[in-house]
C-alpha cells in the first residue's frame, strides 16, 4: 500500500488585511490602542490542516503607531521598546490545538521582546479558508490574550496624584489575520 506524500503549504500574512494590535489602560479608566505596521511571517502548514502549524512572526517594532506621534517616539524610546537597540519582536508559535469546551483554539509560543523571550497563550477564533474574487485561499483568524510588559522590560511607569499608575501593566493582544496560501510549493 502506497503511503500520500504529505506537502507543506506556505501561507503569508496579508499585511493590507491584517493587523496586528494592542490595547493597554491609561489613566486607570482610558484605553489607548496602538498596532505595528510592518512584520512579515514564515508560515507552514501540512496540507490546509492548520493543527500542524508552524508560525514565525517577525514585527519592526519602530512601526508601532498609537495615533499619536509624541506618544509612539516615547514607545520606541529605551523606556519602552527601545527599538534603537532592539528591533524586532518575534512571535515563535509551536504549538495550536482546539480547546475541548469550546470552538476556540490556543496557539502557544514562545514571544521575544528586548532581549528577553516568554511563553505565552493566545485564544484563537479560526474563521475558515474561502477563496477570494481573484481565485487566492485565505485563512482567516482573530487571534487575543493579555500579556504583563514587566516581563519583558517595559518597565515605564509614573504615579498619578491618586497614587495609581499612569500605565497599566496588562497589555490585551488583539489580532486580525488574513492569511493567503502560497501558490507556488
Amino acid at each position: 500500500m502506497e503511503t500520500a506524500e504529505l506537502t507543506k503549504t506556505k501561507w503569508t500574512i496579508d499585511p493590507s488585511h491584517s493587523e496586528i494590535g494592542f490595547k493597554v489602560k491609561h489613566l486607570i479608566v482610558a484605553t489607548v490602542r496602538g498596532s505595528f505596521k510592518e512584520f512579515e511571517s514564515s508560515i507552514y502548514t501540512t496540507g490546509d490542516d492548520f493543527m500542524s502549524v508552524e508560525i514565525d512572526v517577525t514585527i519592526n517594532a519602530a512601526s508601532i503607531t498609537t495615533g499619536d506621534e509624541k506618544r509612539d517616539e516615547h514607545l520606541r524610546s529605551p523606556d519602552f521598546f527601545d527599538t534603537a537597540t532592539h528591533g524586532e519582536i518575534n512571535f515563535m508559535g509551536n504549538t495550536y490545538e482546539k480547546d475541548a469546551a469550546s470552538d476556540q483554539y490556543k496557539l502557544t509560543g514562545d514571544l521575544s521582546m528586548k532581549g528577553v523571550t516568554k511563553r505565552i497563550a493566545l485564544n484563537v477564533d479560526f474563521c475558515g479558508i474561502v477563496k477570494d474574487p481573484w481565485g487566492n485561499d485565505r485563512a482567516v483568524f482573530s487571534i487575543n490574550g493579555k500579556i504583563n510588559r514587566k516581563d519583558w522590560g517595559l518597565t515605564w511607569n509614573t504615579t498619578l496624584d491618586t497614587g495609581a499608575l499612569l500605565v497599566s501593566d496588562e497589555v490585551v493582544i488583539s489580532c486580525e489575520i488574513q492569511l493567503l496560501k502560497s501558490t507556488a510549493q
